[in-house]
C-alpha cells in the first residue's frame, strides 16, 4: 500500500484510536486538536507530529481527515478562518468522519470542488472498540474517483467499507444506522426489564435469546451489563441524542415517517435528565425502572 501524507484533525474517543491505526499502518500523520495538550500526549505516545491550527497541519498532506463533533465544529476546522481548505493543495482531499448532517456535507462538498479539492463524507459505526480495534465501519458519499483515493487510508481503520452514492449519502446512510440502534436499544431494554420483573435468570434468557432471530450486536455485547447496571462503554446519550436529532430534521425534509425514533429520543432526553448526560446509551433501560 502507498504511504501517504495524512493530517487528522480531532483526537476525541473516536478520532485518537483512527490516526493511531494510520501511524501503524505506516503513514506519515500530523495532527490537529482544539485541546492542544491532548494533540501532544497523541504525539508523545505515537509517533508522528502536532500542528497549532488545521490550516497548518493541511499543508503538505496527501490526505486530511477529521472526527469532530457537530456541523459547527466542521465548519470552523474546514472554512474557518484558520481552516483546513486553506491550507490544502489542489488535488488533495479531505475525508469527514464526523457524524454531522447530509446539509453540510453537500456544501463542503461543493466548497471543496471550487478549489480543485477532493470530499468525501464518511461517518463511522463500531463505537470506541471498534475504533480502538481497527473495526469500523464506514459509509462514505461522496465522487468515485475522491473514494478510490481514500479508502487505502481508511482501510486502516476499517473493518467494511463502502461508496453508498453520491455527497451526503454516508450521513444519509449513517442516519439510518442510529435510527435503527435506537428502537434496538428500546426493545432490549424492555425485553431485560421484563426478564427482570418476571423473575427470570435474565442472563440465561439473553444467551438462548441471542441464538435466535432476536439476536443483535446490542444483545450481544451490551445486554448484560445493562442487567448489571453498568453505563460506562464509550458512546454517550447526549451524542446519540446530538445524532437523532440529525436524523428527525432530515425525516422532515424528506417525509420520513419516524415514529419510533422520535420516541426513543424523547426517552434519552428523560435519562439525560435524570444525569445520564454521558452514560453511554444502553442506560436507557434505566428510565423503565422510573417509569
Amino acid at each position: 500500500m502507498e504511504k501517504m501524507k495524512i493530517g487528522f484533525i480531532g483526537l476525541g474517543v473516536m478520532g485518537a484510536h483512527m490516526a493511531r491505526h494510520l501511524v501503524t499502518a505506516g503513514h506519515e500523520v500530523t495532527v490537529y486538536n482544539r485541546t492542544s495538550a491532548k494533540a501532544e500526549a497523541w504525539v508523545g505516545a505515537n509517533r508522528g507530529k502536532a500542528a497549532a491550527t488545521p490550516r497548518a497541519l493541511a499543508e503538505g498532506q496527501d490526505i486530511v481527515m477529521s472526527c469532530v463533533g457537530n456541523d459547527a465544529d466542521l465548519a470552523e476546522v474546514t472554512t474557518g478562518k484558520e481552516g483546513a481548505f486553506h491550507g490544502m493543495a489542489p488535488g488533495t482531499l479531505f475525508v469527514d468522519h464526523t457524524t454531522a448532517s447530509a446539509e453540510i456535507a453537500r456544501d463542503l462538498h461543493g466548497k471543496a470542488r471550487a478549489l480543485d479539492i477532493g470530499f468525501i463524507d464518511a461517518p463511522v459505526s463500531g463505537g470506541e472498540a471498534g475504533a480502538r480495534d481497527g473495526k469500523l465501519t464506514v459509509m462514505c458519499g461522496g465522487e468515485e474517483k475522491d473514494y478510490a483515493r481514500g479508502e487505502p487510508a481508511i482501510a486502516a481503520f476499517a473493518r467494511a467499507c463502502r461508496l453508498m452514492g453520491p455527497s451526503g449519502a454516508g450521513q444519509l446512510t449513517k442516519m439510518a444506522n442510529q435510527i435503527c440502534i435506537a428502537g434496538l436499544v428500546q426493545a432490549l431494554s424492555e425485553g431485560i426489564h421484563f426478564s427482570q420483573s418476571a423473575g427470570l435468570d435474565v442472563e440465561a434468557m439473553l444467551d438462548v435469546v441471542s441464538q435466535g432471530a432476536a439476536g443483535s450486536w446490542q444483545m450481544q455485547n451490551r445486554g448484560k451489563t445493562m442487567n448489571s447496571g453498568e453505563f460506562d462503554f464509550g458512546f454517550a446519550v447526549q451524542l446519540m441524542r446530538k445524532d437523532l436529532g440529525i436524523c428527525l430534521s432530515e425525516a422532515k425534509r424528506n417525509g420520513a415517517s419516524l415514529p419510533v425514533t422520535a420516541l426513543v429520543d424523547q426517552f434519552y432526553s428523560d435519562v439525560e435528565k435524570a444525569g445520564g448526560a454521558r452514560w453511554d446509551t444502553s442506560s436507557l433501560i434505566t428510565r423503565l425502572k422510573t417509569a
